[in-house]
């Protein structure tokens, strides 16, 4: 079996163990109650070129890199980030994933509540700041993430960040907070 293979197979075995996670099953549960039921075929492993742990493509489901991602964590972190997009994409029947503003909002979203930032991989990431570090990972993720829009190129993806910043950051929803 080719390398590739094998990276797929256990990438897929990984996000069936990852649909059983609490807060991917609470995510799954919402998506539903707002109108958008999520299937298991809604997950699928591919081979990606960029260097993204997943994807969220709407109208079609999520995907998980698995030539990206090797443990347990990084394939549950992915796909509970990516449901976040997809619980933003459902309940903003405007949203419009051209548009910088809207794209930076839900990856601000994405990022402070799919457990992205938090602490222990930060340092992992080889980033040490003591105090701000969630809020500096998370803008910092969502340039990233804007770079590879085309519609968000020079300025307009930090601008954009900026002034969608507050309203997006503090809003929890599905959660009743921040988890």
């Amino acid at each position: 079996m080719a390398e590739n293979d094998k990276a797929l197979k256990d990438c897929e075995r990984m996000i069936q163990k990852s649909l059983k996670s609490p807060t991917v099953r609470f995510l799954r549960e919402h998506l539903e109650k707002a109108g958008c039921p999520v299937q298991d075929n809604f997950f699928k492993a591919i081979k990606c070129d960029q260097f993204h742990a997943g994807g969220y493509l709407p109208g079609e489901g999520i995907v998980v890199c698995g030539n990206r991602t090797q443990m347990q964590d990084e394939v549950t972190q992915a796909i509970t980030h990516e449901l976040i997009h997809a619980f933003d994409d459902c309940r903003g029947a405007n949203l419009d994933w051209t548009d910088c503003a809207h794209h930076a909002c839900s990856e601000i979203r994405a990022g402070h509540l799919s457990g992205d930032c938090h602490y222990k991989r930060e340092l992992l990431r080889g980033f040490m700041t003591v105090r701000g570090h969630e809020q500096e990972c998370v803008k910092r993720r969502v340039l990233t993430s804007l770079s590879s829009n085309p519609f968000c190129s020079g300025s307009t993806a930090k601008d954009s960040m900026e002034a969608v910043w507050d309203v997006c950051y503090n809003d929890t929803a599905p959660f009743d907070r921040a988890p």
